[in-house]
Formats: C-alpha cells, structure tokens, sequence
C-alpha cells in the first residue's frame, strides 16, 4: 500500500517563509494554475521571490493567485497575467506586461502542457495535428517564452530558466514521449547559447506526480481493469524505490534550488525527480 509523504504537515501545506535564497527575485510560472506549476509558484513565494502566474485560463488563475496570496499572510507578490504559449504575440505580451509591472522576470518556469500528452500511441492511428499540437504548445512554447524573457535576463547578466519534461522522454512506451525528448536537445541547445549571458537553464523530469491529472488517470484505468484506483496507485508504487508517489511540493523544491545561487554551476542538465523508478544508467 502507498506509504505517507512524511513532510505533509500543515505548516508546510500553508506555505511558511521557508527561507529567504530568491528574495528580490521575480519568476514567471507558465501553466502555473493547477498541478505542478502551482505547486512550483507556492514553493518560490515561500523562498521569498514574487511570482506571476500564468496560463490560458482566467478564472483558474484568478482562484490559484487568490489561495497563493492568502498564504503570504497579506504580502502582494503574487500576480497573473492570461497567456497562451502557441501564440508568440502573446508570449510577448505577457514579458512586456511582467517587465513594466514588476521591472524585470529573473527566473521562467516553462510549465505549460497538455498533461500527459494528447496524442494517441498506436502510430496506425496518428493524428498528426494532435502531435503537431502538442510539440507546439510543449518545445516551442518553451523556446517561444526563452526568446521573449533572455533579453532582460542578458542585459542583467543573471537569469534562470527552469523547463519541466518528462520521464515519457526516456524509454520508447509513448509516442507523446517525444516531446520531452525534444526539451532535452532544447534544454542543452539553449545551455550554450545563454551560458556566456549568465543565464542557467535546465529540465526537470517528474515521475508519477500526485495531482487531479495523475488522480484521474489511476481513476480511468482503475475502471477498465476492474480494479479500485487505490490499487493502481499500489501497482505504481510497488514499482518505485521510495515506495511512494512523488508530491508536486517535492517538484517545488528542486525547481527552487535551481532557480538559486547556490545552482549557478549547473546548466544544459536533464534531471529527474521521480522517486528512482527510472532504471537506466546515465553518465
């Protein structure tokens, strides 16, 4: 049976001043309404840096800036700003928007993605708009949010870019996969390119992430094998060395160690949080 996170006690959940490492700092969250993104956006409020949320949606942004800004206990620094990351124009609009309003960006979190991918795995069944679709929103939205954002960061010689993938980049199970292959090469091209400027940039892998997607899922499945979700969770987490799934907090806390100082030496990496259930060596 699936183990207790040992860190989920109320005051962590209320999102305490954990420390002050990104104080002074603004980071921008893409897709950073639900899931993993919010969870990302509470952890670097709780190191102390001001964050922007954003996303498509206005109202999930509108209700994930308001539980945010009750946590900071009164303190404005959470705000948002509507965004769709296939658009460059609005890409654009949304860098301009955060640079008047909070005089720079110094840390992106690309996080916008349809989870789990939209595409279908059975090539015999591909719909190549789906897959052109997902490659758009994930890699070129990305590349689309670092072309809007490294400017700033260039002029002041410090910056961090923080993109979440995959661990479906990683074996050949799904064909969606690929798009977090696609952050990877991504993630290293720009490591070269923004490297001289001061500008670190990494990706980060989530494993089997405890969100309402992941929640669903087990749900969907659960039901076609005739079996309880908590049983399909079980299955998950009899395969991962922790013994448990990994909560999006967890996600929060890497992002923010390299979103710091203390992470300048690290760039161009590929990195998982995923609780060890990937099995491959790599040097």
């Amino acid at each position: 049976m699936p183990m207790p996170w040992p860190w989920k006690h109320p005051e962590v959940l209320g999102m305490p001043q954990l420390n002050s490492a990104l104080a002074g700092k603004v980071a921008l969250v893409t897709g950073g309404s639900m899931g993993i993104g919010k969870a990302i956006a509470r952890r670097l409020l709780g190191d102390g840096a001001t964050v922007v949320l954003a996303a498509r949606t206005r109202a999930t942004l509108e209700a994930a800036a308001s539980e945010l800004a009750q946590a900071t206990q009164g303190e404005a620094r959470v705000s948002w700003h509507e965004a769709d990351t296939t658009q460059q124009a609005s890409v654009d609009a949304l860098a301009a928007w955060a640079e008047s309003a909070h005089g720079r960006v110094d840390i992106l979190v690309n996080c916008a993605a349809n989870p789990g991918g939209v595409v279908r795995n059975d090539v015999a069944h591909l719909d190549a708009q789906a897959l052109l679709g997902d490659l758009n929103t994930k890699v070129v939205g990305y590349a689309r949010c670092a072309r809007a954002f490294v400017g700033g960061m260039s002029r002041r010689h410090w910056g961090r870019i923080i993109n979440i993938g995959g661990l479906t980049g990683r074996d050949s199970a799904t064909l969606s996969g690929m798009r977090n292959a696609a952050v990877c090469h991504l993630t290293k091209t720009l490591s070269d390119q923004l490297g001289p400027s001061g500008i670190t940039i990494n990706a980060i892998h989530p494993g089997v992430v405890r969100t309402p997607h992941i929640v669903e899922l087990f749900a969907s499945q659960a039901a076609a094998r005739g079996v309880t979700p908590q049983q399909v969770e079980a299955g998950w987490v009899s395969q991962t060395p922790i013994r448990r799934l990994i909560e999006p907090e967890e996600v929060g806390g890497l992002v923010a160690f390299l979103a710091s100082d203390a992470a300048g030496a690290i760039t161009g990496e590929s990195i998982a949080i995923d609780g060890g259930i990937t099995r491959g060596v790599r040097l």
